[in-house]
């Protein structure tokens, strides 16, 4: 293989936040270092392309730029990054924990929190950004100066634009936004935590697809390092709000049904500022659903258990639902220019330019219908 290969992607990761540690630093950090030693003893390569995330920045606010992390910087400035110190810790608590017979459950409830305590000591909001964060750092020690290299940092990647057919995404059960609109669309939610004028950075995925395409035909054989921020804060925003309309629009005019078989009836989704509002608004929306299904105990501890699990999702999706940066794209937009320069235009399968996009349009036509239907089909299944 290291006589052959001549462009590698690495696009291997771990998306969960609150992954446990020692696997989120085996995949997202230290599998980037292994990929950046392995293309150094290529002999024919040409450049490596390496898909991370805007949310490297941690929770910066204003404009953020495309820059590259330094080994061993934070995002808060509170101390040196030690990535073999993060590892030694995740292996010392594992070993510790095996000596006192921990079982496997209480291993991975302690890998969890200790993942988020070190991702927030530093400066990031997640385990999942950390420890991507740290994997840009790995790559850029470990490469060859020599290698070109291209960091390609998404932000929240929806349903596809065009290709290969409008609509069309993995993953399931749904997360993130997908997981708002579905939740919300069945009557498991009426409100979720967040700010009405935050941007929700989307970008359809097949917009990063070409974006990564186009920057491995820029960046083969010319050695460089550039970090390409692939979103659409910048030049075409989408507020929270905005979002909320769109989704009740579609499930008014589109209503899934509940467990009973009944068309459900959704509201305004309601952006509440606070954990404690959250809260409140959680409980009394299941009280009222508790008592029209009779208010049985078991009933009852299921619905405290749903207010539970709702808020923990809440807690890790707070600093995106009140998320103040923009990401500025002026590498994106030099990667745009060479395209257009080599024919590459709205209508062209290479597209990556989100200010084609009405909103309104892709969501109620593309994005809540694709996911609607995914949704739909699972469910069938069970």
């Amino acid at each position: 293989m290291w006589r052959e290969i001549d462009i590698i992607v690495h696009s291997a990761a771990t998306t969960t936040f609150d992954d446990r540690y020692d696997i989120a630093l085996a995949i997202n950090t230290y599998g980037a270092k292994h990929i950046a030693e392995f293309a150094t003893r290529c002999v024919n390569i040409k450049m490596l392309l390496h898909v991370s995330t805007a949310y490297v920045c941690g929770e910066k606010s204003g404009v953020i730029l495309e820059k590259a992390f330094s080994m061993g910087e934070t995002t808060n400035g509170s101390r040196k990054l030690d990535v073999n110190e993060e590892k030694l810790l995740s292996d010392g608590l594992i070993r510790v924990l095996r000596e006192k017979n921990a079982s496997d459950k209480e291993i991975t409830i302690a890998l969890r929190e200790l993942g988020l305590q070190r991702a927030r000591l530093h400066g990031w909001s997640s385990t999942y950004t950390l420890t991507k964060a740290m994997g840009e750092m790995m790559l850029r020690h470990h490469l060859n100066r020599n290698v070109s290299l291209a960091v390609v940092r998404p932000t929240i990647i929806t349903s596809t634009y065009r290709e290969p057919f409008p609509g069309w995404l993995e993953g399931f059960p749904f997360r993130g936004i997908n997981n708002i609109a579905v939740n919300y669309g069945r009557g498991k939610i009426s409100s979720y935590i967040g700010d009405p004028d935050t941007i929700l950075d989307v970008i359809p995925a097949d917009m990063v697809v070409n974006a990564m395409t186009v920057a491995m035909a820029v960046h083969a054989n010319q050695p460089s390092y550039m970090v390409y921020h692939v979103g659409s804060s910048m030049c075409n925003p989408l507020r929270f709000a905005d979002f909320g309309d769109f989704c009740l629009k579609y499930f008014t005019d589109n209503p899934l049904t509940n467990e009973d078989g009944k068309l459900v009836k959704v509201g305004k989704l309601i952006l509440v500022e606070s954990m404690e509002s959250f809260q409140k608004h959680l409980t009394q929306y299941y009280t009222l659903r508790s008592k029209a299904q009779n208010n049985s105990q078991s009933l009852h501890a299921d619905l405290k258990r749903n207010i539970n699990i709702a808020m923990q999702v809440a807690e890790l999706h707070r600093p995106y639902a009140f998320f103040k940066g923009i990401f500025d794209e002026t590498n994106t937009k030099g990667l745009r220019a060479t395209a257009v320069e080599n024919g590459v235009d709205s209508e062209s399968a290479f597209c990556f330019d989100p200010r084609n996009i009405d909103w309104e349009d892709y969501f109620q036509r593309i994005h809540l219908p694709g996911i609607s239907s995914v949704f739909k089909h699972k469910r069938a299944m069970l």
